[in-house]
């Protein structure tokens, strides 16, 4: 029997089609939840350590490493659990299903994140592995790392968002769903900069008063 025939009988049977998506769409759902959950600590350490004067640390290296490994895994399966929800549901619904805003969107984003991800793992992430700290890089290394780690940040969010957000669909148009999302970029980067900002200004003054201290006491 050929492959086309097998297919035609398989997509025939509802039940089997109906358990291998819900399957689909369960790895789907695991791979975006490690995912964000990775981004999210690894997040809230970087702003943290900010607050605390942004000092190399350590375990940042192997932190960093085991990062990007889980993160490039966890969006491989994304895209291929993502291929194969959109490839049973093409069958089942036709050209149509593609005219879905929603869909749209989340492709976009997640060809976005794809892109962002070879710059993160490409440039950024060697750096900082090898600087040890955000504020250690240079000023404008610093500045793509910011504005690529809020793209991350906010795309895996968003990605997960729209993933769930079943309401969503046809009922708003591509422009308007995705209206929030530079936004966020825009100002997760603002509020890393300042941050970024703040922990240089505070560090220099410690150092200004340590040194003042230093000659005091000679």
């Amino acid at each position: 029997m050929e492959l086309s025939n097998i297919l035609q009988t398989f997509m025939q049977q509802e039940a089997a089609v109906e358990l291998t998506r819900m399957g689909i769409v369960y790895v789907h759902l695991i791979a975006c939840c490690v995912a964000v959950g990775l981004i999210l600590t690894s997040d809230v350490a970087l702003v943290r350590n900010l607050l605390r004067g942004g000092a190399p640390e350590p375990e940042q290296a192997h932190h960093l490493e085991h990062l990007k490994k889980s993160v490039s895994l966890a969006l491989i399966v994304l895209w291929v659990s993502g291929i194969g929800i959109v490839g049973l549901d093409y069958a089942g619904k036709g050209m149509e299903y593609f005219l879905n805003p929603k869909l749209q969107a989340k492709v976009t984003i997640v060809t976005l994140l794809t892109l962002n991800g070879f710059l993160l793992h490409g440039t950024i992430l060697p750096a900082l592995q090898k600087a040890g700290s955000l504020l250690q890089l240079t000023p404008n290394l610093r500045t793509l790392a910011l504005f690529a780690g809020s793209v991350s940040a906010v795309s895996w969010f968003y990605a997960a968002m729209l993933g769930i957000g079943r309401p969503l669909a046809w009922k708003y148009s591509l422009v308007e769903l995705m209206a929030a999302y530079p936004l966020l970029i825009i100002a997760g980067f603002l509020a890393m900069q300042l941050l970024c900002s703040w922990a240089e200004r505070r560090n220099q003054h410690q150092g200004d008063w340590h040194a003042g201290t230093f000659a005091v006491a000679r």
